[in-house]
């Protein structure tokens, strides 16, 4: 799951650093079948302008976002286990926007919405101050090698974002597979003052968060896997 740029806005002149990259992906019959027929009810499109979610789900609730929901599984399972809060789902890659819509349609999910678009400029333009009951961020990209490490999600300047859109007693709650990245999230957490650990350090994992098949194969390997839950006070 990986998704946007990790600054508001690029410097003069100079493109802005994005956190995720745009690839070629094959999108299967199913999926294409499920973006024309479901896309124009369950995407929505980016406009510079704030959503009106009560009117966008039909119905005043809480509403998690999550930036980067890869294929959508673990998505649509938490979206199934909790019909009675709205889930925004942001994602650039076409294949996994599709593979999301097609399991709303299989599994009737009224409480899921898509943005394809980058997750930065979302927040900034479509989503409210303190809108937000919880983020999701699960195993954004790690970007392993050092010089790219720049181009990692959780960085100071996003997360202080985040937190401005997340209402009074709201959740951040970050995972990765990666140590190092752990490490730089823990962190940059724990240095943002409008937010406050519910751990000692590592969290961990909710039982809502699904264990994805990597997840699970990683584990039986030996891999480690880090939860981190923090929230804005009340």
């Amino acid at each position: 799951m990986n998704e946007p740029s990790d600054h508001p806005g690029p410097p003069a002149n100079r493109p802005p650093i994005r956190s995720f990259v745009l690839r070629a992906g094959r999108i299967g019959p199913g999926q294409q079948r499920a973006l024309d027929e479901l896309g124009p009810k369950f995407l929505l499109p980016f406009a510079p302008q704030r959503l009106d979610l009560d009117s966008t789900f039909g119905r005043h609730a809480p509403r998690v976002l999550e930036i980067g929901f890869g294929m959508g599984g673990p998505t649509a399972q938490v979206a199934a286990a909790q019909p009675g809060t709205d889930f925004i789902g942001i994602e650039v890659h076409p294949p996994g926007v599709g593979a999301l819509l097609k399991l709303i349609g299989e599994q009737q999910l009224g409480n899921v919405r898509i943005v394809q678009h980058d997750a930065v400029q979302v927040l900034a333009q479509m989503i409210g101050p303190a809108a937000l009951a919880g983020v999701h961020i699960w195993f954004p990209d790690p970007w392993h090698k050092k010089k790219h490490n720049k181009r990692r999600l959780i960085q100071p300047v996003f997360v202080a974002q985040l937190v401005q859109h997340l209402a009074p007693g709201g959740y951040l709650h970050c995972a990765t597979d990666w140590g190092p990245y752990a490490q730089q999230m823990l962190e940059v957490l724990a240095a943002e003052p409008g937010l406050k650990n519910t751990a000692e350090g590592y969290a961990p994992r909710p039982d809502w968060r699904p264990l994805t098949k990597f997840e699970d194969r990683g584990l039986k390997l030996g891999h480690g896997v880090w939860d981190l839950l923090f929230r804005r006070p009340a």
